[in-house]
């Protein structure tokens, strides 16, 4: 028979703000990959590209709003598997996914800033 799950406040929080983050993902996925779909149809070259994106705020918070949301949940799902796979629990799996989640939001961050930034 299998364990039954965790419900506590915490859990149930991360629930919500895993769907939420997945949410916010579903439209922003869908208009990069408009975005990829309009930049190839039209040929545009990388520089072309950086020079539509450079010191652009819309696509500077676009990507940001993407990266947050997206680490966050990367993070809670790789915490769910910590938890389910390799058996961790308590204050190191939260500093660990903590470290996890802020190196990718960081790294995806950079990613922006090197696009978007003049």
């Amino acid at each position: 028979m299998p364990a039954a799950r965790d419900r506590s406040p915490m859990n149930v929080r991360l629930y919500i703000l895993q769907r939420a983050t997945a949410a916010i993902m579903a439209p922003l996925v869908l208009g990069h990959l408009a975005v990829i779909y309009y930049a190839t149809s039209r040929g545009l070259s990388a520089a072309e590209i950086l020079g539509r994106t450079r010191g652009s705020l819309g696509w500077g918070a676009f990507y940001a709003l993407f990266v947050l949301a997206a680490a966050t949940h990367g993070a809670i799902g790789v915490r769910t598997i910590a938890t389910e796979w390799a058996g961790l629990r308590g204050r190191g799996l939260d500093v660990l996914i903590w470290v996890f989640g802020l190196a990718l939001a960081a790294l995806g961050l950079r990613a922006v800033a090197a696009v978007v930034l003049p």
